[in-house]
């Protein structure tokens, strides 16, 4: 029997970056939260301590901070056509899990998106003309442009204390920074992190190209670090264990380190941890969710919270899980082009471009998630594609992040892969290795969805999602197209040895790749094509809002996680100055 509890202002689903903004912001204006979370708390003075937590086996192979595939997983299949099956270890993304989400084991890399990513049906119809667009390519304009997010990008990048260096401050171009990048209105938090070698040696071989690399904008601090939230970071020790860890020096940008220290004394904010949310109550004529409906997974007692407000701040799979298995909005059909909710998911097209040197020691031991240079002369439409056959681009990066043994052991293309010479080259090239990063756009496909699988079922009972997912031919062309000119940069190192590898076939699940998923609940301005408006409130359910990179209407050559933090203060700022003055409506412009 389910139990009911007395009515909350909001209740959020998800306590990562999106959930701790959210929160953070209706606490402040006064309405008391309810915070579920599926996984447990985690405290940095408590769960982030030396010796325990750079333990390469613990953290990096066996993932312990990660989403439990034997709770909840993903099906995947290549096309509609084909049979899916059940991710029984996540390989090519990692969902998080516990208190922090993903946020607690991101790498820290935080980049704004381009003015033209925001709008970017509008902006290559105008500059290309409409046919350039194939038909089967569903990008979108987001509804809201940069110059209306700049001061959101800004408060995120704050909160986070990111370190960088600007290279256009309200129009002005400075040198040293991203002359590409939308206008900011002031200088980074911090100064950038002292560079590697091998990032001098690809800012150098870059400018010589006619490039113009700069320093990747980085949540690892360069220098303590008091946030507005009053709360206190440290400054970055290079030990290169920032992704698939936590941080014992408080020095990586996480919710765990900037908001939730805040959030915990609040008092009109609950954080229930170990709570699965399972569905939401959803009355439908009057387009409204009156509840959600979770387990408690201490007990077993299954729960239900009535809310004013519901806030759905998982990941992408959560997200659209959520939507579809509690009937709110049009499940997207590809047969028909029809329907929204599955629409537009997307990945990340990453490749990469090692490099090999027989006279030179970069230490790759001493690292940080965001520590490299950057170039984004081919990001977006930052070139010209009118002569190429294919749209969107990304940014070439050479990061220093770690030298780890277990997962870290370069060697150059041709070594066997076992046995004495492996050996021999792993001990050879192990200090005298660095990776490129091209990683490019992936704009969304007609044939590329989520929906629930007809056949697995979660520990809760309900459909899993299906990932019906495989790369386009203008992936691949992009792909090979970054690729090269990442490999022509590795040439100007004077690499010894360059091993490149765009990405070709299908699409492979198992490797890892990035956790840039992105799409399932686009944001837009038309209902027949979107599961949000430009607020993040679903056009079906006034009192409903979904935050994270669901709402991405396809995915850019960036690190999603800027554009995420924007939104969520973007859309906070609506329910609070907009939606709560009148919350029987969907908002306009």
């Amino acid at each position: 029997m389910v139990k009911k509890l007395k009515e909350v202002d909001a209740v959020l689903i998800g306590m990562g970056w999106t959930g701790s903004i959210m929160a953070r912001e209706l606490s402040k204006a006064g309405l008391n939260v309810v915070a579920l979370e599926r996984g447990a708390n985690r405290v940095p003075g408590d769960d982030f301590t030396l010796p325990n937590i750079r333990d390469e086996l613990r953290f990096a192979v066996r993932q312990e901070l990660m989403q439990d595939p034997a709770q909840e997983t993903v099906t995947f299949r290549h096309s509609a056509d084909k049979a899916a099956l059940p991710m029984r270890r996540f390989g090519a993304f990692l969902p998080g899990d516990g208190v922090g989400g993903m946020g607690t084991h991101w790498n820290a890399q935080t980049y704004r998106f381009l003015p033209s990513d925001h709008t970017l049906r509008s902006h290559l119809t105008e500059r290309y003309g409409r046919k350039k667009i194939p038909d089967d390519m569903l990008i979108a304009d987001w509804g809201v442009t940069y110059d209306e997010l700049e001061g959101h990008y800004d408060r995120f990048e704050k909160l986070c204390g990111l370190s960088g260096k600007a290279g256009n401050i309200r129009g002005k171009i400075h040198p040293g920074g991203n002359p590409y990048e939308g206008w900011r209105s002031a200088e980074y938090p911090n100064k950038p992190l002292k560079p590697s070698l091998a990032g001098v040696m690809f800012g150098e071989a870059a400018s010589g190209l006619g490039y113009h690399p700069f320093p990747a904008p980085a949540g690892n601090m360069s220098a303590p670090y008091v946030n507005p939230e009053g709360v206190r970071l440290g400054a970055c020790q290079y030990c290169g264990h920032c992704e698939r860890f936590g941080c014992e020096a408080n020095a990586k940008s996480s919710p765990n380190t900037t908001l939730l220290p805040v959030l915990a004394k609040e008092p009109k904010v609950e954080i229930r941890d170990r709570c699965y949310a399972s569905r939401l109550v959803y009355d439908k004529s009057g387009k409204k969710v009156t509840a959600v409906v979770y387990v408690d997974l201490r007990t077993g007692e299954e729960i239900e919270q009535p809310a004013g407000i519901v806030v759905l701040s998982a990941w992408v799979f959560g997200n659209t899980h959520m939507m579809l298995h509690s009937g709110i909005g049009r499940p997207y059909d590809p047969r028909t082009g029809k329907g929204v909710v599955g629409r537009n998911y997307c990945h990340q097209i990453q490749s990469a471009v090692g490099v090999f040197f027989q006279d030179k020691e970069l230490n790759p031991f001493m690292g940080a998630g965001s520590l490299g240079m950057v170039i984004d002369d081919f990001n977006g439409d930052n070139f010209d594609h009118k002569d190429l056959d294919f749209l969107g681009g990304g940014y070439i990066a050479l990061n220093s992040t770690n030298g780890r043994p277990i997962l870290n052991r370069p060697v150059p293309p041709g070594t066997p892969r076992w046995g004495s010479e492996w050996k021999q080259a792993t001990a050879q090239w192990y200090r005298r290795a660095a990776s490129m990063n091209c990683q490019g756009s992936n704009y969304a496909s007609r044939g590329n969805y989520l929906d629930l699988d007809p056949t697995y079922r979660d520990i809760l009972g309900r459909p899993l999602i299906r990932m019906t997912y495989n790369l386009t031919d203008n992936d691949r062309k992009m792909s090979a197209f970054l690729t090269e000119k990442g490999a022509g940069i590795a040439k100007a190192m004077g690499a010894t040895h360059i091993a490149a590898n765009p990405r070709k076939g299908d699409f492979d699940a198992v490797p890892y790749q990035s956790s840039h998923n992105t799409g399932g609940t686009p944001m837009g301005t038309d209902p027949s094509t979107s599961a949000v408006n430009r607020y993040l409130q679903s056009w079906d359910a006034h009192n409903l809002f979904v935050l994270g990179a669901s709402v991405f209407p396809q995915n850019a050559g960036y690190n999603p996680t800027g554009a995420v933090g924007a939104l969520s203060y973007w859309a906070a700022d609506a329910v609070v100055n907009k939606y709560l003055k009148n919350p029987t409506h969907l908002m306009k412009a």
